[in-house]
């Protein structure tokens, strides 16, 4: 299958990429550098002329507090990107696989999210990439929308480097205990997306390593799997609330969300966050050795 994937040099993008051609599939991979997909011209005449089986589009305005203060620029890449993206994918036949996020819901249910519950953004961050959602939705003909939450993964910044970091650089760190999620490794979620396009199973999903978690939860586990690998930290790690540590952009309390779509459609489920982590610890202390 012949597969373009925007974003491509970004966290996930480098992951996804290397998962797809180790699965011997032509992958095209664009960046901001080689593809400016708010520019609808050159998003047509790109897709036209590599004619993709697939579209995967990890491209994303990804900064969720700055976009609370640059509501143009989230919106531009979020939603005019994206249907650009999309109305380039129709006129060529390609699926159109969209990236999305646990963002699109208000995180207060009590319960884990299922793909058809009402979204409510709070964020302009899940505003524009709910507009995303909308667009996909209305114009692609052979669509996935894939939610996800909390990545990380070896390319990039990300949660799991900052405990890391922290660990040795401070004694003490207080992390939020009242929001909870789904901790998700680039590379489990990559090979999901693997799967996924090769059917024809459209829709929307939510892909994350399995089981849930609190942002303090996930620090402790970081550091405890990083010392099974032999690291050593005396960090001290302290619960806190939300409200001790205010954004710009409200996080949802809840990210948790249900596995529905992952099931009926026969998929095999996403391995639990806490083995996501450990390899991904692995993987990320093997490449430092290198």
């Amino acid at each position: 299958m012949r597969v373009l994937v925007t974003g491509a040099r970004g966290q996930l993008g480098q992951d996804l990429v290397n998962i797809l051609e180790q699965a011997n599939h032509n992958v095209i991979g664009c960046d901001r550098d080689t593809l400016d997909i708010t520019d609808q011209v050159a998003c047509l005449d790109q897709v036209l002329n590599l004619k993709p089986d697939a579209i995967i589009h990890c491209a994303a305005y990804t900064a969720v507090d700055q976009a609370e203060g640059d509501i143009d620029s989230a919106y531009a890449v979020n939603a005019v990107g994206t249907r650009n993206m999309v109305v380039a994918a129709e006129c060529t036949g390609a699926k159109f696989c969209y990236i999305s996020t646990d963002y699109v819901f208000d995180g207060t249910s009590t319960l884990p999210y299922q793909e058809y519950d009402n979204t409510n953004p709070q964020s302009i961050y899940g505003k524009s990439k709910r507009a995303g959602e909308e667009l996909v939705k209305s114009l692609s003909s052979k669509y996935f929308i894939v939610r996800t939450s909390w990545v990380y993964g070896l390319y990039g910044n990300n949660f799991v480097k900052t405990m890391l970091r922290l660990g040795f650089e401070k004694p003490e760190i207080s992390v939020v205990n009242d929001q909870k999620g789904s901790p998700t490794y680039t590379v489990d979620l990559a090979g999901f997306l693997l799967e996924l396009i090769s059917t024809e199973k459209y829709g929307v999903y939510h892909a994350s390593n399995s089981g849930e978690c609190t942002w303090y939860e996930f620090a402790q586990a970081i550091f405890e799997e990083a010392a099974a690998i032999g690291k050593s930290f005396s960090i001290q790690v302290n619960p806190c609330t939300t409200e001790d540590f205010p954004r710009p952009a409200p996080r949802p309390r809840n990210s948790v969300m249900e596995h529905l779509s992952i099931r009926t459609n026969g998929f095999k489920d996403i391995r639990s966050w806490r083995e996501g982590l450990r390899d991904f610890l692995k993987e990320l202390q093997a490449a430092e050795s290198d």
